[in-house]
């Protein structure tokens, strides 16, 4: 900037940013954050919904060697999924940043670039998938009895896997824009026509023959086609700000600046999952050695846990998509408010959710162990012992998310292998000795403690925002322009 130019925009107030859809920086930040989070909860509850139902279609039209091939096949396809989340959460934070910053434009390209990132990469893992499905059920120890049917489904997943990811992308980078509505439309697509096609095409109905368990991965696939593209058409007729026309199809194409982001930021995103993962199977592993009853009780928590921890996760994504707007729109201020709302519809929502299965736990364990299964109490035990863990996780993912929203990814890894690791294997070996297997439910609350002094000093003390809030003199001179327009650069857009 020359020296004639500089008074003049220093004495120029800017002007005031209209407010358009999607904007997440406008209004009060608690009801938004609650607006915005709770349709992304709701996705979530029906989707370990809809897992839970299938199941109990294949066990109980099938049996229990179906049952267990699904289970083999849903490993594998966890395992793929924590990729595409990966990449979907820094394509989210992209968008989010340029959704704030009004650059509509900016944000298709990082859309265009992730989805079309996203396509190819699934087209070869589910090329290489399908061909390699044998040595990967060998791999994983799948009974002989069970490979079959696990053959046969895992490979019409993989069949179905470039779409249904390609979708899982769309609803993330929708929710990066400030539309959380839209996927929980096209979740409850999803779910209505999987729980019902299961059932219909597993035993068959009138001339629709009875397929087994492919039937119940077909049921998947046309679900997930289905959702795909509703959802596509959707788009297109609402007009939704990261539609793609004429020479923006052209962002498909991956850019190497996008894509750089895109992968750099994403693999340890979903670095998390695949940690989180594995903690969970070596937790698994030290239950097993308590014995069968054991065993049982902690699957039936587990099965508690899935739901308690729903608030977190969805608040925590939540909070990084507004973050990443605020952060993208330069209101500074607004990252420290949304980080105390964050934590205190935690508190609400992870709470509640916490007293309400401690309180009922064993109507709900009766479910899964049958009332005169001695693992209830067992189970109930395992509840009150770590259940509450997941309001102190909560706030983590809290302070963590506000930490990605502004690209430092590395830092969140850090805090969960630490926390997960070292001091949750820590404390059990440690204090296996005296406590017994209670040493691995109270490993449960220690670690999240543990997680949570890390998150905080990390989020106190260190420079997350990695400098953040200096602009270059590019970038003034095109935030400059940008002001020049009361609807900012969403002006040439619509």
């Amino acid at each position: 900037m020359t020296g004639e130019t500089a008074p003049e925009t220093s004495t120029k107030a800017p002007p005031k940013r209209g407010p358009f859809k999607g904007d997440l920086t406008q209004g009060p930040i608690m009801p938004t954050l609650l607006l915005f989070s709770v349709p992304t909860l709701l996705a979530n509850v029906l989707q370990s919904l809809n897992g839970t139902i299938n199941s109990i279609w294949v066990g109980r039209l099938i049996g229990e060697e179906a049952l267990a091939a699904t289970a083999n096949a849903n490993i594998i396809m966890f395992l793929m999924a924590s990729a595409v989340f990966g990449f979907g959460m820094a394509g989210t934070v992209k968008i989010g940043q340029r959704f704030g910053a009004r650059d509509l434009d900016g944000a298709r390209r990082t859309m265009g670039t992730a989805v079309g990132f996203c396509f190819a990469l699934m087209v070869v893992i589910a090329v290489i998938g399908f061909i390699a499905t044998p040595a990967l059920l060998r791999l994983l120890g799948t009974p002989d009895d069970v490979y079959r049917l696990a053959l046969d489904y895992l490979r019409m997943l993989f069949v179905s896997m470039p779409l249904g990811m390609v979708g899982v992308m769309l609803s993330m980078s929708l929710r990066g824009a400030g539309d959380a509505r839209t996927p929980l439309i096209f979740m409850i697509v999803t779910v209505v026509l999987d729980v019902g096609l299961n059932p219909v095409l597993i035993a068959g109905y009138g001339p629709i023959p009875a397929l087994g368990i492919t039937g119940s991965a077909l049921a998947t696939v046309i679900a997930n086609v289905v959702s795909f593209f509703g959802m596509l058409a959707y788009i297109y007729a609402r007009d939704l700000p990261l539609r793609l026309r004429g020479a923006e199809l052209a962002y498909l194409k991956p850019v190497r600046e996008e894509l750089g982001y895109i992968v750099s930021k994403g693999v340890p995103m979903g670095a998390q999952m695949l940690i989180m993962s594995a903690s969970g199977i070596i937790v698994v592993g030290l239950v097993n050695r308590e014995g069968t009853l054991m065993t049982a009780a902690y699957g039936a928590a587990m099965q508690l846990f899935t739901y308690i921890q729903m608030p977190a996760m969805a608040i925590g994504g939540a909070v990084s998509a507004i973050a990443a707007q605020y952060i993208g729109a330069k209101k500074w201020d607004g990252l420290g408010q949304l980080t105390r709302a964050g934590v205190w519809v935690n508190f609400l929502m992870t709470g509640a959710i916490t007293g309400l299965l401690l309180a009922f736990d064993r109507p709900a364990l009766v479910l899964f162990l049958g009332p005169d299964s001695p693992a209830v109490d067992m189970a109930r035990h395992i509840q009150m012992l770590a259940g509450w863990n997941f309001i102190i996780f909560g706030v983590m993912m809290v302070l963590t998310a506000v930490m990605r929203a502004a690209g430092a990814v590395w830092m969140p890894l850090l805090i969960l292998a630490v926390s997960l690791y070292p001091v949750r294997l820590g404390f059990y070996y440690a204090t296996y000795g005296w406590l017994g297997a209670d040493a691995i439910w109270w490993s449960f609350p220690v670690s999240a403690a543990a997680a949570l002094l890390l998150a905080w000093w990390a989020y106190r003390y260190t420079d997350w925002l990695g400098g953040g809030q200096a602009e270059t003199p590019e970038e003034a001179m095109e935030q400059a322009h940008a002001d020049g327009q009361p609807a900012g650069r969403f002006q040439p857009d619509l």
